[in-house]
């Protein structure tokens, strides 16, 4: 039997490395000519991914992936991967937006003493960045076929209180974008959809991590056995774009561990992180590390 995407085209952005990396493995491993987009296109020591990396990796699980380097910041650049999509391909199926600038800076430190080039990053490489490759995608390709799926990475944080004030501004506009585009595209036959994955056990975030005497990983005091791999997302995205009654969830927004347990996708082990990750911290109490208590807005006990 043909992989499930066998004969679809798709564009990962942000593909060089973590969640997206992890995105585009999959959906290539699922059989779709698979675009990569970001700003890193060329591997070198030390760093932590990079597209030529990505590609490479999917050519020798036997996928086809083309890497363009591309800074979605700069919409001349995006307008000529969408150009050249329509030139190659003819036809665009699948679009997951993943490309997102660097939250890192921003945690634990109040917002009023955030450098304003935060809040800029947040809205421009995401809410923005999403706006216009779901807008060329339905220009060039996907409104004339009747058809496409596009995918923007979100987080709960678009609805609670998460990592910093400009993250969880970006997310919620994420996520109005995605309302909004996929009403507007919804008679044309265009699905747009949020994911929202739980803790992403990335390059970065697992390089930082420290392992117990006991084998557990550690980050900040956290257990963080919890999270889920990028590739587990990646299943996300391909059990949406195979779904014949995809255009049924448009312009809603998913937990991946929930789209897990509806779809029958699991990790590589079988097993399934929890259903909604930020219990895990809020459920700590006061037992919820320093740290993670600048990330996670811990749930008051009545609930409100």
């Amino acid at each position: 039997m043909a992989p499930a995407l066998t004969g679809q085209v798709a564009l990962v952005t942000g593909a060089s490395q973590n969640i997206g990396k992890g995105i585009a493995l999959e959906v290539a491993a699922s059989g779709a000519t698979t675009y990569l987009t970001a700003r890193t296109f060329a591997d070198a020591p030390g760093r932590l991914g990079s597209l030529q990396r990505t590609a490479s990796e999917i050519k020798d699980d036997g996928g086809r992936a083309i890497p363009v380097a591309c800074d979605h910041a700069d919409d001349a650049q995006v307008e000529a991967v969408f150009e050249r999509i329509r030139a190659e391909q003819g036809r665009l199926d699948l679009v997951v937006n993943v490309a997102s600038p660097d939250f890192s800076e921003m945690v634990g430190v109040p917002f009023w003493d955030l450098p304003f080039r935060h809040i800029s990053a947040c809205l421009d490489i995401g809410p923005r960045s999403n706006y216009v490759t779901t807008s060329l995608a339905a220009r060039t390709m996907m409104v004339a076929q009747g058809s496409g799926v596009v995918i923007n990475i979100s987080s709960h944080g678009a609805e609670t209180y998460l990592l910093s004030t400009p993250y969880g501004v970006g997310k919620a506009a994420i996520d109005r974008v995605t309302r909004d585009t996929a009403f507007e595209l919804q008679p044309h036959g265009v699905t747009v959809v949020s994911l929202w994955p739980g803790l992403v056990l990335t390059e970065g975030l697992l390089a930082n991590a420290v392992e117990t005497e006991d084998g557990r990983r550690e980050l900040h005091g956290l257990d963080i056995s919890f999270g889920e791999t990028p590739k587990f997302n990646g299943r996300a995205v391909v059990a949406l774009a195979c779904d014949p009654a995809v255009h049924e969830r448009t312009g809603g927004s998913f937990w991946t561990a929930s789209l897990a347990r509806e779809y029958g996708f699991t990790e590589d082990d079988g097993h399934l992180p929890p259903e909604m990750a930020n219990t895990v911290l809020t459920n700590m109490g006061d037992d919820m590390p320093d740290y993670w208590r600048g990330v996670e807005r811990a749930v008051p006990t009545d609930g409100s």
